[in-house]
């Protein structure tokens, strides 16, 4: 039950964006049929999923030859926080980091933009989680250029016209040197339509509980709905790779996002084999002259 609970017959390649691909969001889907039948099994797959993950991490944290590192983009009300809270439940915190990224600081802007980002990269032996990320840098900022004044980027850099191709090429470049040394990086795009956001902006407007997370500032950014999916396109065409794969995620149904992503999360660190340590001869007479001395003191 828990080895089919754990795959459930997910064809990942069905949500990767190949290296080189060209995308068209309106080719993927942001529903699809659910890999549950009732709650009740959405809630025991996705239980398994994570006591699974919780036993890897573990053994991740004592085997500290990988790092991981998971970026979640998407339009607001896409369920980001919640995918988190919900698929990394079961994490010891000791060995998982969780960074929301927000309008650069005076600090941060007085760096290269994909500075902020780099102090907050994942250790060895850990998991780190950007909820948004340096990819905000060609998504937000491409939707509303103007940002870029805020910059400080020199002018002759502005007025070539290649400053996304650039930035792909930085990202790009950082995303190598991480998995030369060690950073295996999965980033997921919650693919949410339209209509569905509206739905739940609306409940955000009729749940008290809810109202904190809504503000008119969001209904402002759905009037750049059609500039912001462009963005999102020439984004993963252009910084889906082998070492570092985009993953479009249909998100109108929330449980089986969780599902679907935290699938994908199982099978990379299966393509790692972290394990425990082994105990050498060495290190078990240690033991048990610990043992020895443990004993001795009754």
């Amino acid at each position: 039950m828990l080895e089919a609970a754990l795959h459930m017959d997910i064809n990942h390649d069905d949500y990767l964006v190949r290296e080189g691909q060209k995308v068209d969001l309106d080719r993927f889907p942001s529903l699809e049929s659910p890999r549950y039948s009732s709650k009740s099994e959405y809630r025991e797959k996705l239980e398994a999923q994570v006591r699974k993950l919780s036993d890897i991490q573990e053994a991740h944290y004592a085997d500290n030859r990988y790092a991981v590192l998971l970026i979640f983009q998407a339009m607001d009300a896409a369920g980001k926080d919640s995918m988190i809270r919900h698929v990394m439940s079961g994490i010891n915190p000791q060995g998982c980091q969780v960074f929301s990224f927000k309008h650069p600081s005076p600090e941060e802007l007085d760096h290269d933009f994909l500075w902020r980002s780099n102090c907050s990269l994942p250790e060895r032996g850990r998991i780190g989680i950007f909820n948004r990320s340096y990819y905000e840098e060609v998504l937000i900022v491409r939707v509303h250029p103007e940002i870029l004044r805020h910059q400080r980027i020199p002018e002759t850099h502005l007025k070539n016209g290649d400053v996304w191709k650039e930035r792909y090429r930085s990202i790009n470049d950082l995303e190598r040197h991480l998995y030369r040394n060690g950073t295996r990086i999965l980033k997921f795009f919650l693919h949410l339509s339209k209509e569905e956001q509206r739905r739940r902006f609306l409940e955000r407007i009729d749940k008290p509980e809810k109202n904190w997370k809504f503000s008119k500032a969001d209904i402002e950014e759905r009037k750049y709905w059609d500039d912001y999916m462009n963005a999102y396109e020439h984004c993963l065409e252009a910084t889906s790779t082998a070492h570092a794969p985009w993953y479009v995620i249909p998100a109108d149904d929330r449980k089986n996002a969780r599902l679907l992503v935290s699938n994908i999360i199982l099978d990379m660190f299966s393509s790692l084999d972290v394990r425990f340590p082994e105990t050498g001869e060495e290190r078990k007479r240690e033991l048990q002259e610990c043992r020895r001395l443990l004993e001795g003191e009754n």
